[in-house]
């Protein structure tokens, strides 16, 4: 990367300083280890340049991009949360424009983010705005499709990720978090199909689908993963198409863990 393609922070500031008191500390992940894996076995085997973390959380992944040879900016709702020393972070809302330039990254990572956001469907315009044609996204939303949540849809009417909130429950997670509830709070469930719409309305095209890890005890549920797997083998092959069957019977969508990771392509239009 040259230096004169470093991102720049764009009309709303210049980046925000961290706690202090935090500064320094190890970060800690805020997703599930499993999932920053698979997020730096994905970007490992690229060329690297300049990438935006966001939501950055506390830096556990930012740090090891960085140590990987990325150049890593961040930005997060919660800047004050920060801990990575001399590492820039800037305060930036999902459900808004961030605070950074036009084509500014050849990298986005967005873990744990668009499950906690009011509109999913701005943050990936915004994604788009900020890479550079040819630019890649990576991307992380609860899997709320594979078979195990299937089944509690259908039993409870919600998933573990998607549980009703309540006015208690939001009490309490606004006084755990010091009124940053949004942290933990998931309240736009995504799947793999709407995800991928709001993907392709936005120019990216998906070029992989990963998981955080298998699902635990498969076996317990293979009868209906049989059973899923022959309606989609029987399924018209126009149909199939059309409906994204053999995604959504993929071992990554519903033998998957608790994630669904995509890696996408911005496509090359002016």
């Amino acid at each position: 990367m040259n230096s004169d393609q470093t991102a720049q922070p764009a009309g709303t500031g210049p980046a925000v300083a961290a706690n202090h008191s935090q500064r320094g500390t190890q970060p800690q992940p805020l997703a599930h280890q499993a999932i920053h894996d698979s997020v730096v076995r994905i970007l490992e085997q690229q060329q690297r340049g300049a990438l935006l973390d966001v939501p950055a959380g506390e830096g556990a992944l930012a740090a090891r991009l960085i140590a990987a040879g990325f150049a890593v900016q961040c930005c997060d709702l919660y800047p004050e949360i920060f801990c990575l020393a001399d590492v820039e972070i800037h305060r930036g809302d999902l459900n808004k424009e961030l605070p950074f330039g036009d084509r500014s990254f050849d990298y986005i990572t967005c873990l744990e983010g668009l499950e906690h956001i009011e509109n999913p469907q701005q943050a990936i315009r915004e994604f788009a705005r900020l890479l550079r044609p040819g630019g890649q996204l990576v991307v992380s939303v609860p899997n709320i499709l594979n078979v195990e949540e299937r089944l509690k849809w259908l039993l409870y009417g919600y998933t573990s990720h998607f549980k009703p909130i309540t006015r208690e429950q939001v009490a309490r997670l606004r006084a755990e978090y010091g009124n940053r509830e949004e942290i933990a709070a998931h309240v736009n469930p995504i799947g793999y199909s709407e995800l991928r719409y709001i993907l392709e309305k936005n120019g990216f095209q998906v070029a992989s689908v990963h998981r955080d890890k298998p699902k635990a005890h498969a076996w317990l549920y293979w009868p209906i993963v049989a059973l899923i797997k022959l309606i989609a083998r029987l399924t018209p092959r126009q149909k199939k198409a059309e409906r994204w069957t053999g995604e959504l019977a993929s071992k990554e969508v519903l033998l998957g863990g608790n994630t669904l990771i995509v890696h996408a392509h911005l496509r090359n239009v002016s």
